[in-house]
């Protein structure tokens, strides 16, 4: 072989080799996040997400890729956004912020794993086949939210026991509403009591259902776990303030936002348990296989200013059971 000719063959190889070496490297693995919220309604739950998905060891854009799609609360879009996140062949789907983007992730694919985030029973909505062992290709975190509207109704009775008329405020769109309002029904006629429920999924809807409270003369709210509402507590909590009408929610952010009292479990947290769930999937975990992460401790917590500002009394003896009290 002639010298000019072997060095040609030798550099040829040697530009040949980053190119190699380079396909062989792992493919970074992408994880789509489905969410019904707007990019910036809630942006603690994707930073919490984030920090579970760190804690398994995985951080974003150093050895895993995060595919965002977020509805801006038009749940039509759930769909089209889920086929999409199945087109570009992602690792994992978490469907987050309600039941509407885990039945649409469920719909557009049946082999891409799917961690969900629900306040619901994900073996009543379908989502599983039982919580220790899912079965398929789902699995995810429940904070069981959803299912304390008769605890809920209980303790606001205890407040203004002498309430004829409590109002429920309802997404229609979220899934797990259904088991919500029956559970609303039961504990209404137990504790003789009317429930009125009103349903809103947009700014101006829950502008109308106060508007209705205040026709109906309610004498106390219970405002349903639902990300929407989460999204607008600022707006939910001035009306129930203006209005005077003593307010319970399942998410302690509407307290520190100025409502009266929340019973139910840290949102955040659990979208951060969702991360490392998709985590261990990533490391090579079978969704099948990996138990329904319940999150279920529940805590108590009670705003003593908003209490004075609609001129209630909060007995001593509710305040010393409360796990929280705001001053």
């Amino acid at each position: 072989m002639k010298r000019r000719d072997f060095i040609t063959l030798i550099g040829g190889a040697t530009a040949a080799w980053p190119l190699a070496a380079r396909a062989q490297q792992p493919t970074m693995p992408v994880v789509g996040f489905l969410n019904v919220l707007g990019q910036n309604d809630r942006p603690n739950l994707p930073a919490a997400f984030r920090r579970g998905l760190g804690e398994a060891g995985y951080v974003d854009g150093r050895n895993v890729a995060i595919e965002y799609r977020f509805a801006e609360n038009r749940y039509d879009r759930l769909p089209a956004f889920a086929a999409d996140l199945v087109g570009r062949k992602v690792a994992v789907i978490a469907a987050t912020g309600g039941g509407a983007s885990v039945l649409a992730a469920m719909a557009a694919t049946t082999t891409i794993p799917i961690v969900f985030t629900t306040a619901g029973d994900p073996v009543q909505l379908g989502y599983v086949a039982s919580l220790n062992r899912p079965g398929h290709n789902v699995t995810g975190v429940s904070w069981f939210s959803g299912l304390v509207a008769g605890k809920a109704l209980g303790l606001l009775h205890e407040l203004v026991p002498n309430a004829p008329v409590v109002a429920l405020l309802a997404n229609p769109n979220l899934p797990e509403n259904v088991r919500t309002q029956s559970d609303a029904q039961e504990a209404a006629r137990t504790l003789g009591q009317q429930l009125l429920v009103l349903n809103a999924s947009t700014a101006s809807e829950i502008e109308a259902a106060f508007a209705t409270m205040r026709q109906r003369r309610v004498s106390a709210l219970f405002v349903g776990a639902d990300p929407f509402f989460s999204s607008r507590r600022q707006q939910i909590v001035a009306l129930a303030t203006r209005d005077a009408i003593p307010d319970m929610y399942t998410n302690r952010e509407f307290v520190e936002e100025g409502g009266l009292i929340s019973y139910g479990n840290d949102t955040a947290d659990s979208y951060r348990r969702a991360g490392v769930c998709v985590g261990r999937i990533l490391n090579g975990a079978s969704p099948a296989d990996l138990p329904v992460d319940q999150a279920t401790k529940f805590e108590l917590v009670v705003n003593v200013k908003a209490a004075k500002a609609i001129g209630l009394t909060i007995p001593e003896s509710f305040l010393a059971r409360a796990d929280e009290v705001i001053e």
